[in-house]
């Protein structure tokens, strides 16, 4: 298979969507899109330019992030990923195949295209901002199997984790607009789940607009500050360079 795009889903539960959605539109600066789907579960959060990358979905078991893997055909990729570990779950939609990874995570393989990889927020006070990682947290008996899975599956460059450290990653080229981290838990877990990460300018400055906006301050750490959205999703504002694509 070839991944042409990679999408982020955040599935908000239904009582805290509307404030869910308001805020990461607000702190993204991504216009809020008009809801869609057979129940109005879906909204898209749409840049100034280039294609989205990040969409709102209304589901009771969340809050959660899931991917959508954008390939000319989800069939044979879901038949890919399936001889890879990957388990077919049921899809309502005819052309969309929902899957799990071998820890129990769930992505969808659409039939949709690349674009271009939108630019970075300019925020009014000269900071810049961008979502451009989705980590993902790996139980540690689950995490050799789900770094093979997701290197062959993305094809993209893949570093493991170095002696001492919990954090291995898969790179993109330069037009994708998201890259995998994936961090090995210390504790197990039922379940591979997922958070998104920010890259800023200005760490400091980005932490007072989430708050600002809604957001709860979890923990600081000396690279990274964990914060809570107001549908109760965490996530985390670290110190790498907007657009950065590590070695």
């Amino acid at each position: 298979m070839r991944l042409l795009w990679l999408e982020a889903f955040l599935d908000l539960p239904g009582d805290t969507f509307e404030q869910g959605a308001d805020f990461w539109s607000s702190v993204t600066g991504h216009a809020r899109g008009p809801q869609r789907g057979p129940d109005r579960q879906f909204a898209t959060l749409v840049p100034p330019d280039g294609l989205d990358y990040l969409r709102l979905q209304r589901l009771d078991d969340g809050p959660r992030i899931h991917l959508d893997l954008h390939v000319a055909d989800p069939a044979a990729a879901a038949a890919e990923a399936e001889r890879l570990g990957a388990t077919v779950a049921p899809s309502p939609f005819e052309e969309v195949a929902i899957m799990r990874s071998p820890g129990g995570f769930v992505f969808c393989f659409v039939p949709e295209g690349g674009g271009e990889r939108p630019a970075p927020r300019a925020w009014p006070d000269g900071h810049t901002s961008y979502v451009d990682q989705v980590c993902l947290d790996v139980p540690p008996s689950r995490y050799a199997a789900e770094m093979d899975f997701w290197a062959a599956v993305t094809g993209w460059r893949r570093r493991d984790p170095s002696p001492g450290s919990e954090f291995g990653r898969l790179t993109p080229g330069a037009d994708q607009p998201l890259q995998l981290l994936m961090q090995r838990l210390d504790d197990e877990r039922d379940a591979v789940t997922a958070h998104l990460d920010w890259a800023t300018s200005d760490r400091e400055a980005e932490i007072r607009q989430h708050l600002a906006a809604g957001a709860e301050l979890q923990k600081s750490f000396a690279d990274w500050t964990v914060l809570r959205d107001p549908a109760g999703m965490t996530y985390c504002i670290t110190d790498r360079t907007t657009g950065d694509r590590p070695e």
